[in-house]
């Protein structure tokens, strides 16, 4: 299947801050997806990273300044062919900059003839960055339509630390992926709650009963939502890939652990989406050292006791007032008698979320990029089918979140 980046103009704007090294990793990033991919640096940012960096990266001739490429008018001509304009980093003076419309060089201008989405991902010192007039612009800016999603929280130029860092380039490129496909920002003012992953419940100090998911479903449906302008917590058991750019981020291990927080988180959302393959079953009780295999011992008996049903639990217990749109995920394999989707139909009617997300696991879709799934909704009717990359899955799913909870 061809990546979403597949045929997509992108032009990537490289501001003058430290951080302007790791737009190297966007740039390739961007091109093994499938983009082509043009760089805009600003003249300051050329004191970081220079010209011939970027011409070998992106395989395409570099400008920074208005009179440079006059004939082909490539100030006007870059930003009306791209299919998202990427600014990484973005500095508090560009934010700055663009906010009041200036375009003294070629990436300030191209932007102004942008009609295509606009991300800009900031990087800058954690004062810079909660100073009132920065405030106030990133504030503008999104007002404007701008897809800006806050640093990340970490280490910064020197011995500082705190939010002010620029986002991880592969959380980068996956949301450049959403934000070409996605719809305009319908999911603003929302606050969406999202599990993913898969929990692991400790046999000793040692082992642990997990299961495969890998949480690149759970994590698309984040990075989704947060293109969409959904406010975005995401719980995530046992992943190792990057937070999406611009949402917060939860750890935790085992069931009890997820359930606690989902329990204590969903109250404040207006939607939570269980996408966590969380663990059924846990040992009656964690050894406290390695248990250790018996001389001659053929077999080992396991007691499991059953888990809480977070979905099941978070339907029963919602309130009237206060009560969240509620979607499940349900990873199903038939058998002899029956089919995965007629057990998912079942489970939806038992369940009583408004959708249930149901997928056969059957084929082998964790770890994979892609899926294929049904949506059901309390009732256990079908309401539409769906196939390709995780990224079009989530946005599927959430075309239907996003009509439900606008149009009651």
């Amino acid at each position: 299947m061809a990546s979403s980046l597949h045929g997509k103009t992108v032009v990537v704007g490289v501001c003058g801050g430290i951080a302007a090294y790791k737009a190297a990793h966007v740039v390739r990033g961007l091109r093994a997806a499938g983009a082509t991919v043009h760089v805009i640096p600003t003249p300051s940012s050329l004191e970081f990273v220079g010209r011939a960096t970027w011409e070998a990266l992106s395989g395409n001739p570099v400008h920074t300044g208005v009179f440079e490429a006059v004939d082909s008018v490539a100030h006007v001509n870059l930003g009306k062919q791209a299919d998202l304009v990427l600014v990484a980093p973005a500095t508090a003076d560009f934010l700055a900059r663009h906010r009041q419309g200036r375009c003294e060089d070629m990436l300030s201008a191209a932007l102004l003839v942008a009609t295509c989405p606009v991300a800009m991902f900031p990087a800058m010192h954690t004062e810079m960055w909660q100073h009132p007039a920065t405030v106030e612009n990133v504030s503008v800016l999104r007002q404007r339509g701008v897809l800006l999603p806050d640093p990340d929280s970490g280490r910064l130029t020197g011995a500082d630390t705190g939010p002010g860092r620029l986002s991880d380039p592969e959380a980068i490129v996956a949301f450049a992926r959403a934000a070409i496909s996605a719809k305009p920002r319908d999911l603003a003012g929302k606050r969406i709650l999202i599990s993913a992953g898969g929990t692991r419940e400790a046999l000793d100090p040692v082992r642990f009963i997990g299961n495969h998911s890998s949480g690149k479903q759970g994590f698309a449906l984040a990075n989704a939502a947060a293109v969409r302008g959904a406010e975005v917590t995401l719980v995530a058991a046992n992943v190792s890939l990057p937070t999406p750019c611009g949402v917060r981020r939860i750890d935790v291990t085992s069931a009890a652990e997820l359930a606690a927080a989902v329990q204590r988180e969903s109250a404040r959302h207006d939607a939570v989406v269980m996408a966590a393959a969380v663990a059924d079953f846990a040992p009656a009780g964690a050894a406290a050292s390695k248990i250790k295999k018996t001389p001659g011992e053929d077999a080992f008996t396991l007691n499991l006791q059953t888990t809480q049903d977070v979905l099941r639990t978070l339907v029963t217990e919602r309130g009237q007032e206060t009560s969240p749109f509620i979607v499940g995920f349900a990873a199903e394999t038939g058998d002899a008698e029956k089919d995965a989707l007629t057990f998912a139909r079942e489970k939806a009617r038992r369940k009583g979320a408004d959708l249930l997300v149901a997928n056969d696991v059957s084929r082998g879709v964790f770890g994979s990029d892609n899926n294929r799934v049904h949506i059901l909704d309390a009732a256990g009717e079908l309401l539409v089918s769906g196939e390709g990359s995780k990224e079009s899955v989530s946005h599927l799913l959430l075309d239907r979140v996003s009509e439900i909870m606008n149009n009651g």
